[in-house]
Order: structure tokens, then C-alpha cells, then sequence
């Protein structure tokens, strides 16, 4: 049980703005002989709840904004307000890739997104990259 803690810790972490790896945690487990379903339910799980405190910071810290500390300046604020206004919630489905899928949970936060569609579209995504991972992991070590 430690071991599922422990990917869910890891995965909200890797979720949120701190920098974590849960798919090599992840697929440590997958190797080690982890039920391959739990360890997907479990890195999802995590990685939505992470995302989804990074949405309840952008929808609450953007009365900060004017603040020196706030973490985003006012003209990327702009920029990422627009980006997400020209793609739309539908790209929360990429809320699992590197470097801008925090930012954008972040963004649909401040972009006061519906809720339940945030939930459901950040958990589909994260929910199939985890489920590829496990996939593919499981094709090579049967080759």
C-alpha cells in the first residue's frame, strides 16, 4: 500500500507548479509487478487533484494579481488568457504534457472554466496518458 501512497504523492506533486516525475515512479511500480489498475487509478487520481488545486489557486490568487509575488506577469497573463480563450477548454485534454499542462490548469482556474468540465476533461487526459504509458510498458515487456 506504501507504494500507491507514494505514486499518488508523487503524481499530485507532478500536477501541481513543484517539479515531480510520476511516470518513472509509475512505471517502477508497473515493472516491479504493481497491479498495472491500481497504479493507473492511483497516478490519475493524484495528477487531477493536483491539477485541480492548481485551478482553484488561478481562480482564487488572481485577486493578488497586482501583487509583486503573484507568479505570472501581467503581459503573459494577457497572452495565456488569450491562447486559452482561442483554443478553449477542450485543450484541458493536454493539461498531462510537460512545461505548459500546469500552467494551462492554472489558466482555466483564472479563466473560471465550469468545473465539472475542467474535472472530467483534465481527468480523460491524464487518465489516457497513464494509461499509454502502462500500455506500452506492458507491449515492450512482452516483446
Amino acid at each position: 500500500m506504501d507504494s500507491y501512497l507514494s505514486l499518488f504523492l508523487v503524481s499530485f506533486l507532478a500536477a501541481t507548479l513543484l517539479p515531480a516525475g510520476s511516470e518513472i515512479l509509475l512505471l517502477g511500480l508497473a515493472s516491479a509487478g504493481h497491479d498495472p489498475w491500481h497504479l493507473w487509478f492511483w497516478a490519475t487520481l493524484g495528477n487531477t487533484l493536483g491539477a485541480m488545486l492548481n485551478y482553484a489557486l488561478g481562480r482564487y490568487l488572481l485577486h493578488y494579481q497586482n501583487r509583486r509575488w503573484f507568479p505570472i506577469k501581467p503581459k503573459t497573463l494577457e497572452a495565456s488568457q488569450h491562447w486559452f480563450q482561442h483554443y478553449g477548454t477542450w485543450s484541458l485534454l493536454l493539461a498531462w504534457a510537460p512545461i505548459f499542462g500546469d500552467a494551462l490548469t492554472f489558466i482555466a482556474g483564472i479563466m473560471r472554466v465550469r468545473f465539472y468540465w475542467f474535472v472530467i476533461l483534465v481527468f480523460i487526459g491524464k487518465g489516457a496518458r497513464y494509461a499509454i504509458l502502462l500500455g506500452l510498458l506492458d507491449w515492450l515487456m512482452s516483446t
